[in-house]
């Protein structure tokens, strides 16, 4: 029996509509299918025999039966009858169906998204031995992909070669919506290997997919491209054109072709409005806007959207204010996207009660609604609401997304609410929420912020693909929670297992500062050098910081000087430095020319210079720097600054003026403030102010160790043992523990560690020995001990031998016994350095001809020549 066959034609319509280019969607893509039969109608012939004529009517009826099959298969799915298709398909011969009626049953599945009937449907076509090519073979990947089965849509998509752009462009759109974007480009090179040439929605696509994987060089090729195949004057291409260079970074081009453009529309404008917003440039995004609007262009969604976010970046409250009105007026404030961009812009730049009002107002407020508002709450420091907000959402029924969760962990860091901060990750656990990469990283900063490391490194220790972000969290939490031994072991893992950026040089950089590791700390300099670091404003005052508190500061002052551009930081970190080092001068100096380069001081700026001033002994200069600060009506002094007048009053022996001074504080005083009264009654051995000034600080931090060892050394060096003993003993009961006093120095990148009497150094002999003969000379040229610093009751060859004992002793001597001669000696210790030992130290320096830096818990002390840098105020 003869088969009429058809002959299937295709093409399809694709329309882009919206404020910017799209991809052309698989709901505005329509296939058309168009079939003309050729079909042999046999009529009665006179010469032709009767069993001929027979044959002719029974294979006349045979197609007239097969049509009314397939036009009843159609006609059900022309009116959505699925059921009765699909049974009248089952039901059929294969030798009755036609490739038009596949097609149009699978295309009424991929309209409604039946996949399990168009599944079947597949089997059927395969079971017949139906080739699978040309228009069914474009039916069946389009069903598939309808129905959101791409993977088993490219499987029959790479079954049969096509040259159907559309299926192509149909592929390639829907591995870009799904993020796949290098597949995408992959199959665009195919497709360009294949001859098969693009259209204008080929180039729309793999142009934002090229974008999307930021290589600019890609997007000058396929520019190339559209300039040779004449798409250079269709809108849509040139906009995603000016799209993809935005987002690969190649601003002048994206610039160059918008200038170019003449029949600009709507897309056009939004693609630079947002682009500039991207790139950084938002006030170049807003005057793009306002030409927009003198030109009478007509905005859209996107034009509002992306205007008012060039206005939160910038803080333009009154054209905001002014965008929401228009918004209003062209009736955009049912959108939800206009009113969640509205919050987020009222919230940014500082006004929160519009934000608030926008929030309220919102008519079906979404998961990004929530977030937007908690964050206006943590920028205002209302952590308490912004966390209140986060527990009211779910009550909501509105599930938190990333974003959520990062601000409201955020939130409970920024307030020191670990246990609010424990919640949410609690939360977590018990809807059983899997916890991204970027949620991680915010409970491991949430944890470190909190001081909780060991709950910060649980949770590192459970991410299985670590970013940059997650080792640079830790190893900051680990410098900022005084573990610097624990970030420079966490830094050493990291360079097996993933690159150190400059945030990461940031971070371990303080770590070096904390344990004085200056050989440790040139290393990484080295490192920032090489991989171009160290131009990094945040990395070069690191830098500096980190030789500050190495006892380098020579090295400080020349990398400030390089400095081409210094903030605030650069400034107050370089001041800050000569206070501890004890060069008052050359701090006030440097605060002055920070004034002149026009950088105003902030309260840590005031802060720096005041310890500077105290360290130094200039009592007229700090009262001159406090009233200046009290005399500005955007300063109120805090508890530091007074704190830092105390110890300058109480350091100069102004005892009795710091008492009355504190007593006339307009705030409350702490126990900082009490306990640098208590440190200056002890410089001066005022035993009888120790006492008073002791009830304070006892009342206020009844728990804190130190203060009652800092009456009981002052009860010792007075020999008011009984006193003493008490003290000690009282201690004891209460069970409080003493950090027990040691010193550290560096020496080729290893640390050697001494506590008082340490004998157990294989050293010990020698480092005894030596400090022996240094006391010998020390006596013959007339010094003798000072033995009150010995704190013990007993006579004076047990004091001595007590005093060889103390742990910066042993350090010293242990550099003159390792260092090669003329070698600065470079020694820290964690509590304030005694008397006794400040008198060897400068006399070591005298008879050994060498530099010796001591950094104790105060400041640091340069020896060289016999003098020492402190001048006695320490």
């Amino acid at each position: 029996m003869a088969k009429s066959i058809p002959e299937f034609s295709t093409h399809a319509t694709c329309y882009s509509h919206g404020n910017k280019s799209s991809y052309a969607t698989p709901s505005n893509c329509f296939i058309h299918f168009t079939t003309s039969s050729r079909t042999t109608l046999l009529s009665s012939n006179l010469n032709v025999p009767r069993s001929s004529s027979i044959v002719g009517s029974s294979a006349l009826l045979t197609h007239t039966i097969n049509n009314n099959i397939n036009a009843k298969i159609c006609k059900f799915c022309e009116v959505g009858n699925i059921r009765n298709a699909m049974e009248l398909l089952r039901t059929s011969k294969s030798s009755e169906l036609e490739l038009n009626t596949y097609c149009s049953i699978l295309q009424l599945f991929a309209e409604n998204k039946s996949l399990q009937e168009g599944k079947m449907v597949h089997s059927i076509i395969s079971s017949n031995g139906i080739p699978i090519e040309g228009a069914l073979g474009a039916k069946l990947v389009f069903m598939y992909v309808s129905c959101g089965d791409l993977r088993e849509g490219r499987k029959v998509f790479d079954q049969f070669l096509n040259d159907k752009v559309f299926l192509w462009n149909l592929m390639m759109f829907e591995y870009a919506k799904i993020g796949a974007h290098h597949e995408s480009i992959y199959l665009f090179n195919k497709m360009q290997n294949l001859g098969i040439a693009g259209n204008s929605y080929t180039f729309s696509c793999v142009l934002k997919c090229f974008a999307a994987v930021g290589k600019a060089g890609q997007c000058k090729r396929i520019h190339g491209n559209v300039l040779k195949l004449g798409f250079g004057s269709y809108n849509t291409v040139v906009n995603s054109l000016i799209s993809a260079y935005f987002k690969s970074g190649g601003v002048e081009s994206a610039h160059k072709l918008f200038d170019e453009l003449i029949d600009r529309d709507v897309v056009s404008w939004n693609s630079m409005i947002s682009g500039c917003v991207m790139n950084g440039f938002s006030q170049d995004g807003l005057e793009f806007f306002v030409r927009m609007l003198v030109l009478r262009v007509g905005v859209d969604l996107a034009t509002l959207v992306n205007a008012l976010v060039a206005c939160a970046n910038i803080g333009n409250l009154a054209l905001g204010r002014a965008l929401h009105a228009q918004g209003v007026k062209g009736c955009f404030s049912r959108e939800v996207m206009f009113n969640n961009t509205l919050l987020d812009m009222y919230s940014k730049c500082g006004n929160l009660k519009d934000a608030i009002q926008v929030f309220e107002k919102i008519g079906q407020t979404t998961v990004v609604s929530w977030t937007s508002t908690i964050a206006a709450y943590v920028r205002e420091g209302l952590y308490d609401d912004a966390i209140r907000l986060f527990y009211e959402m779910e009550t909501k029924g509105v599930r938190p997304d990333t974003y959520a969760v990062t601000s409201v962990l955020h939130a409970c860091a920024c307030s020191n609410s670990l246990d609010k901060g424990r919640g949410v990750h609690n939360y977590f656990r018990k809807n059983n929420m899997a916890i991204s990469l970027p949620v991680s990283n915010a409970l491991m900063d949430m944890y470190a912020k909190c001081g909780s490391m060991k709950e910060a490194h649980l949770v590192f220790s459970q991410i299985p693909v670590k970013d940059a972000v997650s080792w640079n969290i830790m190893i900051g939490g680990y410098s900022k929670n005084s573990l610097p031994s624990e970030a420079l072991k966490l830094f050493a893992e990291m360079q097996e297992e993933s690159r150190p950026d400059d945030i990461t040089m940031a971070c371990v950089l303080p770590a070096c500062g904390s344990l004085a590791a200056l050989e440790r700390g040139r290393e990484i300099h080295g490192h920032t050098l090489r991989n171009g670091f160290s131009s990094e404003l945040h990395v070069a005052n690191a830098l500096v910081d980190m030789y500050v508190k190495c006892g380098s500061l020579s090295h400080a002052q020349l990398l400030f000087d390089m400095i081409p551009k210094k903030d605030l930081i650069s400034w107050t970190v370089m001041i800050a430095g000569y206070g501890m080092h004890g060069f008052g001068n050359e701090a006030i100096a440097t605060f002055e020319k920070m004034r002149a380069a026009g950088i105003e001081p902030d309260e840590i700026s005031f802060t720096s210079i005041l310890y500077a001033c105290s360290h130094s002994g200039l009592l007229n200069e700090g009262w001159e720097f406090f009233n200046s600060m009290k005399s500005q009506p955007s300063f109120k002094p805090k508890l530091e600054h007074y704190a830092c007048m105390v110890d300058l009053l109480a350091r100069t022996g102004n005892l009795s003026k710091a008492y009355s001074f504190i007593e006339t504080m307009p705030i409350k005083p702490d126990a900082t403030i009490w306990g640098a009264l208590l440190c200056g009654c002890r410089i001066h051995h005022d035993v009888e102010l120790a006492e008073k000034v002791a009830e304070h600080v006892f009342e206020l931090e009844p728990e804190n160790t130190g203060y009652y060892v800092l009456l009981a050394n002052i009860y010792a060096e007075a020999e008011k043992w009984e006193e003493a003993k008490k003290l000690r003993e009282k201690i004891g009961r209460r069970g409080l523990k003493k950090s027990p006093g040691s010193s550290w120095i560096e020496i080729q990148g290893k640390f050697a560690v001494f506590v008082a009497g340490d004998t157990s150094h294989p050293q010990a002999k020698d480092i005894d020995s030596l400090l022996k003969e240094l006391r010998m000379k020390m006596k013959s040229e007339g010094y003798s001990p000072k033995m009150r610093y010995a704190l013990i009751n007993a006579d004076d060859t047990v004091k001595e031998v007590v005093l060889c004992g103390h742990s910066e002793k042993l350090a010293m001597a242990f550099g003159i016994l390792n260092l090669p001669p003329g070698r600065t000696i470079r020694v820290t210790k964690n509590l304030r350095v005694c008397g006794d030992c400040h008198e060897m130290a400068k006399f070591m320096s005298k008879t050994t001809k060498r530099e010796i830096i001591l950094r104790d818990s105060n400041r640091f002390h340069h020896f060289k020549d016999g003098s020492c840098s402190c001048r006695g105020f320490w």
